[in-house]
């Protein structure tokens, strides 16, 4: 009579609060309060810098972020961090776990129309139009090259909308462990959206994750380490006078620590640059070097991320095998962490998901059970106190409204 509306009431408490969380004064400062067991072990929970110095390694570099990472790529091991699980607006880095999602559920062939909504997205675009129908494979190189806004939005288009992307993309950051991610949005924009640090956000570890995860995928290593591609636009005049149906235009990636850039860096496998004026500059990257790679993810910097990023990356390369590690890059799948809260099946919020009609259902359902087995319980009571000859108190009357004040409301939900 009492665990099927606690069991309500429970799943009706958790994503509360997912949602509260966010609302301390740690994270509207952009930054998670410190807890004594995160992700990837207890001495990345501090919100200084972090590492275990050897003799005859360099000094780490001093560089102006709010929050870095440096690790082993092929270990796994955090060579060094600052506030790595510190949660901050993500800008377009975000954009790695667009891609992480997407890549593997849709067909790069596949020809797509984007609405106009999606072609007025704010921001940097790739120049989509409706009047025309675009490859996957298009749209992922625009995505990842050039940061196109257009790109990720028609990107959710094709996986079924805004809301299932969104929600897609929250449950693969749950899957590679990536607890201190909530997407907001599939391309990183913040304030355009009415988007705050409460509602979107990830962290350098996470970052780190999402990106090491990616390139065991070979079609998002090709767009990560895209250089430069003709994007299909509709023909020219000129161009149609010779017959041809599709045009076209060159476009550039924007990562600079790729070969031939201004900050070319030897082994370079990929990264992903965001800015927006209120996440700062934001990057991610990895490089392979003598067998080895390094990953690092940078956030809130004050100037465009590239030349730190080549210390980052330089001083991981000359640290990694004598530096202490000061935690690890976990794996996919089931955490310490999951078990502990039990909450490896609820999703965090997103702007977008408050109103989930499935979550509703369960709700309504589960007081709506607790309901049905108090009133059960207390008819087969008060047949039992007739059979014998028990005459039933008045008082047992409160018993049926006990069951469905167990259970959630809609006005308690809040949805």
């Amino acid at each position: 009579m009492i665990t099927v509306p606690l069991v309500a009431g429970s799943l009706a408490a958790a994503p509360a609060a997912a949602l509260a969380a966010p609302a301390s004064p740690a994270a509207a400062a952009g930054r998670a309060a410190p807890y004594p067991d995160p992700v990837g072990g207890a001495q990345l929970a501090g919100r200084g810098t972090v590492v275990d110095q050897a003799p005859g390694t360099p000094a780490l570099p001093k560089i102006k972020t709010a929050s870095y990472i440096v690790a082993d790529g092929d270990t796994g091991d955090v060579l060094a961090a600052k506030d790595p699980h510190g949660r901050y607006l993500p800008a377009s880095t975000l954009k790695t776990l667009t891609a992480l999602t997407l890549v593997p559920r849709l067909d790069p062939d596949r020809l797509v129309r984007p609405s106009q909504k999606a072609c007025d997205v704010e921001g940097t675009k790739v120049g989509l139009t409706p009047k025309m129908q675009y490859k996957v494979s298009d749209l992922f190189h625009a995505l990842m090259m050039m940061s196109a806004n257009d790109a990720a939005v028609t990107l959710s288009e094709a996986d079924g909308g805004m809301r299932k992307t969104l929600a897609d993309m929250n449950a693969e950051a749950r899957r590679i462990n990536a607890r201190d991610t909530l997407a907001g949005s599939p391309n990183g924009l913040d304030k355009d959206l009415g988007l705050s640090v409460k509602t979107q956000h990830t962290s350098a570890y996470d970052l780190a994750l999402i990106l090491r995860e990616g390139l065991k995928n070979a079609e998002y290593r090709e767009y990560v380490q895209a250089i430069d591609y003709k994007f299909p636009a509709p023909p020219s005049k000129k161009e149609r006078k010779k017959g041809k149906k599709v045009g076209g235009y060159p476009i550039h990636t924007h990562n600079k620590l790729l070969p031939g850039e201004r900050y070319a860096y030897p082994g370079m496998l990929g990264g992903k640059n965001g800015y927006t004026i209120a996440a700062g500059q934001t990057y991610v990257a990895a490089a392979r070097r003598g067998g080895h790679t390094i990953i690092i993810a940078l956030m809130k910097a004050d100037i465009p991320p590239s030349p730190y990023a080549v210390k980052l990356l330089d001083w991981g390369f000359a640290a990694r095998g004598k530096v202490k590690p000061v935690g690890v890059l976990v794996p996919p799948g089931d955490a310490p962490e999951a078990k502990k809260d039990g909450g490896g099946g609820l999703l965090p919020d997103a702007p977008l998901a408050s109103d989930d009609s499935t979550r509703m259902w369960l709700l309504v359902g589960g007081g709506a059970v607790g309901a049905v087995l108090a009133i059960a319980v207390l008819f087969a009571v008060l047949r039992r106190r007739r059979r014998y000859g028990s005459p039933a108190r008045p008082a047992a009357a409160s018993g049926p409204s006990a069951g469905p004040a167990a259970g959630p409301s809609l006005d308690e939900t809040g949805q």
